[in-house]
């Protein structure tokens, strides 16, 4: 639910988009969505080492802003990082490798669901510690302002983010320098296993505020208004007018984690079922598309048939992948 307090996103109405594109974005956003379902049943099945953290409900939030972004402009993720991993560009089949340690994964196995990093799509890698990622998204719009390469970085975290001190060190410099980064918040509501209202004092968008950074609060369910509102900070980032900061309100719709399987004990059943039922964003689409007539019934369960096809395969791909050679041990690992 939107914080009573949070400073409303600008009433100027979002340009419906052309059947070509809202199709894409449905198809991006069920892509990720059968991807994490896979993955929950690969680590049900004792397949996949580890655990994992499913962006299941927030699939709108990293395709609205990946999809405002170009090829070279960069991203930085998260633990709960498939999603934008996906939203940027990876393929199915060497993600799903990543996460069972295979050599044909993104990093050859080594980094897991935590740390998948693919610099051909600007994708600087996910990180396993809270906001870790800020720095380098920061770094990394630094970088792109000093050579003049037009690049703009986009930075996604948790709400539970904002108890990090890098993530205000890095802020302060991006507005004193007007570098080209893009904060983007995804308030899923919980830091682990606790609303964030009882974690975060003030105002979420008062934080980033408070060092002059342009500031919008949005509905993250709504992939439309996400994109439009992502190009529009992506343009005034190009442009050189500095950094801004987008709080989206989402929710995950599984635990924190896949072994996270109990949570009636920091939220109900019934808010759970609240947000699935009126506010999943792939659903919000799907009807979208329907009321709009761009897509009917027929067209929906064809894209869904195809996209679990390709997801099947690239399960087959990631099983009967090799491991890495033994000797490979101490190459690529940086520090």
């Amino acid at each position: 639910m939107v914080h009573p307090k949070a400073k409303p996103a600008s009433k100027k109405p979002v340009s419906t988009p052309s059947r070509d594109q809202a199709l894409h974005f449905y198809r991006q956003m069920l892509k990720i969505r059968l991807f994490e379902e896979q993955v929950n049943q690969l680590y049900l099945g004792a397949k996949m080492p580890g655990l994992a953290h499913l962006y299941i409900g927030q699939e709108a939030v990293a395709v609205g802003v990946c999809e405002a972004l170009r090829r070279d402009d960069y991203i930085t993720s998260t633990h709960r990082g498939h999603g934008h991993c996906l939203a940027k560009g990876a393929s199915v089949d060497r993600m799903f490798a990543e996460l069972l340690g295979k050599a044909a994964g993104y990093c050859r196995g080594k980094g897991g669901s935590m740390h998948i990093a693919d610099q051909d799509t600007g994708n600087l890698g996910a990180n396993a510690i809270v906001g870790g990622s800020a720095g380098i998204a920061t770094g990394a719009a630094m970088s792109a302002k000093m050579r003049g390469s037009d690049q703009v970085a986009a930075c996604f975290f948790g709400e539970g983010a904002l108890g990090q001190g890098l993530l205000y060190e890095v802020m302060n410099m991006a507005s004193l320098w007007k570098l080209p980064v893009i904060y983007v918040c995804e308030n899923n509501q919980y830091n682990e296993y606790t609303n964030y209202r009882e974690t975060t004092a003030g105002e979420v968008a008062a934080r980033a505020e408070a060092f002059g950074i342009h500031t919008e609060t949005i509905e993250g369910q709504d992939v439309h208004l996400v994109h439009a509102k992502s190009l529009t900070l992506v343009e005034r980032a190009r442009r050189g007018e500095g950094p801004a900061f987008l709080h989206c309100n989402t929710y995950r719709f599984h635990g924190h984690h896949v072994g996270d399987v109990d949570r009636s004990y920091y939220r109900s059943k019934k808010e759970e079922e609240e947000w699935k039922s009126k506010r999943d964003p792939v659903k919000l689409l799907a009807e979208w598309l329907h009321k709009s007539e761009m897509a009917d019934g027929k067209l929906l369960d064809q894209i869904e048939a195809e996209i679990a096809a390709h997801i099947k395969e690239a399960v087959q791909f990631a099983l009967e992948a090799p491991y890495p050679d033994p000797n490979e041990v101490n190459q690529h690992v940086y520090a």
